[in-house]
């Protein structure tokens, strides 16, 4: 099965819960936080990714969820 790695596009440590762009690719039409399984990403940068996406959303730069 072919998994795509949206995180290669961004250097390594940067990860930041202003990057909104780039925390969007992790985050399906739900809202929901994409699983390592779909994103290609390893444990260490899930773990960035997802902290940046709640920190984010405390913020209020991202929703919690989608309302339709």
């Amino acid at each position: 099965m072919y998994k795509k790695n949206n995180f290669n596009s961004v250097p390594k440590d940067i990860v930041d819960y202003k990057d909104i762009d780039l925390l969007r690719k992790f985050i399906n039409d739900q809202g929901k936080i994409m699983s390592r399984r779909s994103t290609g990403l390893n444990a260490k940068q899930q773990k960035k990714v997802t902290k940046s996406i709640k920190r984010a959303r405390i913020l209020s730069l991202l929703p919690f969820l989608k309302k339709d």
